[in-house]
């Protein structure tokens, strides 16, 4: 018997890290970033901030002033939004993001 997951390279269960995502639904952007985390195998929380503004003020503040979404945490870490994301994936610097557990 095979496993799929090694067969795509993904490896869910080396992801320690907590992901955090701010989005709104119909954001290419945020679909994007969100099929990457979930190829990756994170089980990430996801806040749906669709015309919310005090949902949209907190992860301004929590992301240095910045406003489109998506808006990525990991570890309480801001890494930015979906091209930041697959920019730490393409420099092979993500993997090892979320290989890291949250502190406790």
């Amino acid at each position: 018997m095979f496993d799929l997951n090694s067969l795509l390279n993904r490896h869910p269960e080396r992801v320690k890290a907590n992901v955090e995502i701010y989005t709104w639904q119909t954001c290419p952007y945020c679909i994007r970033a969100k099929l990457l985390l979930w190829w990756k195998g994170v089980n990430f929380t996801e806040y749906k901030i669709d015309g919310d503004t005090a949902a949209r003020n907190q992860m301004a503040q929590r992301a240095n002033g910045r406003r489109t979404v998506p808006q990525i945490f990991i570890n309480n870490q801001h890494v930015g939004g979906c091209d930041d994301l697959y920019q730490l994936n393409a420099q092979g610097q993500l993997d090892a993001l979320l290989a890291q557990p949250a502190a406790v």
